[in-house]
């Protein structure tokens, strides 16, 4: 082939489209190659790899968990203590737990700890605190009465204050709520007093506390009888007539059964 033939040839392929010349020699298409082709390298990420989520862990279950083995009061605070699911206690200082007389017959549950309360380790401290004693000394019951008959054992919703006195979240009172049952078996009052929400919430799974206040409930085959918090009541100045109200009804029960004849 000379020269003008081949420069024919090429214009006629360029015609047709060809633009590239990829070798010398014509390849077989349909030849099998000895060896297979190395599959190309995957390209280099520059992201990080996406981190494996652990399995969330449900901390109602762990809590239900934690008290399963308590046998005594000791037992529940020392698995509060223990217990690492609930956020509250990164934020508080104390563990608010009890105070009281254990053995009283009648056992307070009072609504989220305050600043006072996360201070001092002890439930109704502070103002709230003050207003709270006065309430109770008013028909007779004291927190630092050793007598059952005139004694008061106290615990609270929750066992750490939530940041700058907010209310809990429904969350964080069923994560606790196990402990606070257990709680309530393990003192056995007769009677049971829930003061705020939280603690309604906590028991008797509502809320609306000025629709609940003055009616009695049964909490563990208690007869439990919701009131106003004492910082409710400091917050609102008329509920203290409920208030007044709900204490003299709970001295007629604990009367009525001292009353009671006796088999």
């Amino acid at each position: 082939m000379d020269y003008w033939e081949a420069h024919a040839l090429l214009e006629w392929q360029v015609e047709l489209g060809v633009s590239e010349a990829i070798g010398e020699t014509p390849v077989n298409r349909y030849e099998i190659p000895k060896e297979a082709p190395k599959p190309a390298a995957a390209p280099v990420s520059s992201q990080p790899p996406t981190p494996v989520k652990a399995p969330e862990i449900d901390a109602t279950d762990e809590a239900q968990k934690a008290v399963a083995s308590c046998v005594s009061i000791e037992d529940i605070k020392t698995a509060l203590l223990g217990f690492e699911h609930c956020d509250l206690r990164r934020g508080a200082r104390n563990l608010v737990f009890q105070d009281g007389s254990l053995g009283a017959r009648v056992m307070v549950v009072g609504d989220a700890p305050s600043r006072e309360d996360d201070i001092e380790g002890k439930p109704f401290m502070g103002p709230a605190g003050a207003l709270f004693d006065k309430m109770f000394d008013a028909i007779g019951l004291s927190r630092t009465a050793t007598n059952p008959a005139q004694a008061l054992y106290i615990t609270k919703a929750l066992p750490w204050r939530p940041p700058e006195n907010r209310d809990p979240t429904a969350r964080e009172i069923a994560m606790l709520k196990p402990f606070l049952l257990r709680h309530i078996e393990l003192a056995n009052p007769d009677f049971i007093v829930l003061m705020g929400n939280p603690a309604c919430a906590a028991t008797l799974g509502r809320t609306g506390i000025t629709r609940l206040r003055g009616n009695w409930q049964t909490v563990l085959g208690k007869p439990a009888l919701p009131m106003m918090s004492p910082r409710d009541i400091l917050r609102t100045p008329l509920a203290k007539r409920d208030a007044w109200a709900d204490l003299l009804d709970l001295q007629a029960r604990l009367r009525k059964v001292d009353t009671a004849p006796h088999s």
